[in-house]
């Protein structure tokens, strides 16, 4: 059985959080100071740490992209929905004659709030709108 070279010692002065980060994860894995250490300066000097932390940041930018083009693609539908809604809306609803408008500007901050409450209960607990609507509804069917 061949013996290990005996191993150097090194002396290095740490930043107070980072002694303390160090010290907890070295107890957490039940594992010395000293492992620890040496295993990260061997990971940190490895010639493939760079590529690996490359590879990482390059899933984590993926993941952020999946997430931009989901969000592009729900506020897409918002805003067509909007639209739709607000033609809609002016093509079927007649102009009120001035005392009815009166009577319906009165009521409007009452019934403001009787359609934001059920909003907010939606939000919170019910399912998206996003979520109801298929990714895979064929543009062209509608065109």
């Amino acid at each position: 059985m061949t013996k290990s070279p005996k191993k150097q010692r090194l002396s290095v002065y740490l930043d107070p959080d980072v002694m303390s980060a160090l010290s907890a994860h070295a107890a957490r894995r039940g594992h010395s100071l000293s492992l620890v250490a040496e295993a990260g300066i061997a990971s940190f000097l490895s010639p493939d740490a760079a590529e690996r932390q490359e590879a990482a940041t390059t899933k984590r930018l993926d993941q952020i992209d999946r997430r931009l083009t989901r969000m592009e693609r729900d506020v897409g539908i918002s805003v067509e929905t909007l639209a739709i809604f607000v033609r809609f809306w002016l093509t079927t609803t007649p102009a009120l004659p001035e005392p009815a408008a009166q009577a319906a500007r009165a009521k409007a901050g009452e019934r403001y709030d009787a359609f934001i409450a059920p909003l907010g209960r939606r939000l919170a607990s019910g399912p998206k709108l996003r979520q109801e609507v298929s990714e895979d509804i064929d543009p062209a069917r509608d065109g």
